[in-house]
């Protein structure tokens, strides 16, 4: 095995994508590190590196009841403001967030899982 850093995931434990995710890559032997943002959230460091390559609004999940129920569709809100309501309540994350070293996806994204695993 490659002396690679294992990829990381964050998520929630009850979370299908999430679960879709861990075994996407566990079918596949692929060593993961699994980080439940429930408990406790993530670093703020962490999310503001998903943020910078994603973009914040790429990180909230608009399908969500707690969007919804937070009224966040309303509000214009500069990236840094997302990123502090989602520090704040981590069920308006889009889930999972994975991290390959300096790479980074979120949400259900094989193509680039697949890639990861080629090199």
């Amino acid at each position: 095995m490659s002396a690679s850093p294992p990829i990381q995931v964050f998520g929630r434990t009850d979370s299908p994508a999430t679960q879709h995710c861990l075994r996407f890559f566990k079918e596949r032997r692929v060593a993961v590190s699994f980080v439940d943002v429930a408990r406790p959230p993530p670093a703020s460091a962490e999310l503001r590196r998903f943020s910078q390559r994603l973009g914040a609004r790429a990180l909230l999940d608009e399908e969500r009841r707690a969007y919804r129920d937070s009224g966040l569709g309303y509000l214009r809100m500069s990236d840094e403001e997302v990123v502090e309501r989602l520090l704040g309540d981590p069920r308006l994350l889009r889930l999972p967030l994975v991290r390959n070293g300096a790479e980074v996806t979120v949400g259900r994204d094989e193509a680039t899982w697949r890639r990861w695993q080629m090199r």
